[in-house]
Parts: C-alpha cells; sequence; structure tokens
C-alpha cells in the first residue's frame, strides 16, 4: 500500500529539516577532531538528502518550501568540511582555499538565484551530479586514518586512508567544475526568474 503524496511531501520536509539540524554537530566534530563522527555526520546528511529526494518524486514534486530549504541544507553540510579542509595545512589533502572560496561563492549565488525563482529554482541534473561528486568526494576526503574497509581498526589502513584520501582529491575538481558549469546553466538569460 503507497502512501498519499502529502504524506510523502511532510517527510520529505522532514528529512530536509533534520539534515539542517545536522550541521551543527558535523561542525563541532570537525572543531573537536572527531573525524569518525564527522564522517557518520555527513553520510548520514547524504543519505538523507537522497531519501527527501526519492520520497518528493514518489509525490510527484515536492512542496515548495522543500524546493527552497532543500538545496540550503545541501550548501550547510558540504561548507562545514569543505572550510575544515581547507583550514587543515597538515591535513594529507588539503583542498587550495581559492578553490574552496569558488565553490562557497557559486553556492551563495545560486541560493539568491533561487530566493527569486517560482517554485525555489529546481536543481538540474547538473546541480543534481555536483552534489554527489561533492559528497562522495568529502566523504572520501574526511575518511579517518585508522580505519580500514571495514571501518574499524585494520592493518594497512594508513595507506587506505591515504589512498581514499587522494581519490577524494581528485573527485573534488570535477566537481567544482560541475557546480561551475551548472551555475552558468541555472544564470543563463533564459533562465533567470521573473522580475517581482
Amino acid at each position: 500500500m503507497s502512501r498519499p503524496p502529502s504524506r510523502l511531501r511532510r517527510l520529505a520536509d522532514g528529512l530536509t529539516a533534520a539534515r539542517a539540524v545536522l550541521g551543527l554537530p558535523l561542525i563541532l566534530a570537525l572543531g573537536a577532531g572527531q573525524l569518525p563522527l564527522a564522517w557518520w555526520l555527513l553520510l548520514l546528511g547524504g543519505l538523507s538528502d537522497w531519501a527527501d529526494g526519492w520520497c518528493a518524486r514518489r509525490a510527484g514534486g515536492g512542496s515548495e518550501w522543500g524546493a527552497r530549504i532543500d538545496p540550503l541544507t545541501d550548501k550547510i553540510l558540504i561548507a562545514a568540511p569543505l572550510l575544515w579542509l581547507g583550514a587543515q595545512p597538515t591535513w594529507p589533502q588539503q583542498l587550495p582555499l581559492w578553490a574552496v572560496w569558488l565553490l562557497l561563492a557559486r553556492e551563495l549565488l545560486i541560493s539568491g538565484w533561487r530566493s527569486g525563482a517560482s517554485g525555489g529554482g529546481p536543481a538540474s541534473l547538473g546541480g543534481k551530479a555536483k552534489t554527489v561528486l561533492q559528497f562522495g568526494s568529502l566523504l572520501l576526503l574526511l575518511w579517518p586514518e585508522g580505519w580500514g574497509l571495514g571501518l574499524g581498526r585494520a592493518a594497512g589502513a594508513g595507506e587506505l586512508a591515504a589512498g581514499l584520501h587522494q581519490l577524494g582529491w581528485w573527485l573534488f575538481w570535477p566537481s567544482l567544475l560541475l557546480a561551475l558549469s551548472s551555475a552558468w546553466g541555472y544564470l543563463r538569460p533564459n533562465s533567470r526568474p521573473p522580475a517581482a
């Protein structure tokens, strides 16, 4: 028996709101050096992003509130690890601050555009791909140094972490390119929201 669309929309909105709340513990975990906790919080945020999108699609479309808030909650979850990784000179795969700044500037610009778009300016395919790549890249970059593939301590975990950090660093760059190209897709003259 399928759930009524209104219930699915409420569930999608609830998942979006819960993801926004994850931002604070994620920032606190990173600041305290609790990388395993930060990693799990980021994974939970990524999974909730997928789940709320699934619920909204099953309901025949999400609410306008969800369309406006969902991208902001993604930005909260993405910004915290990006800033942390950019500020860690001893981290094996530090992200350059110029690249972090460019990505965050893009996110602010698109958030402003969305605020004037009718229906919240739903995400484009390129924007969705960028978000998936960002979550994947950050999860690899934040992989705790002592973890093996079983998410516990393992022999050779240092080499595994170094390889995953390197892979995450390389995945960051296509996510940045997708971010910039999808921003152009949103901001093209024929994509602008109508004047209020």
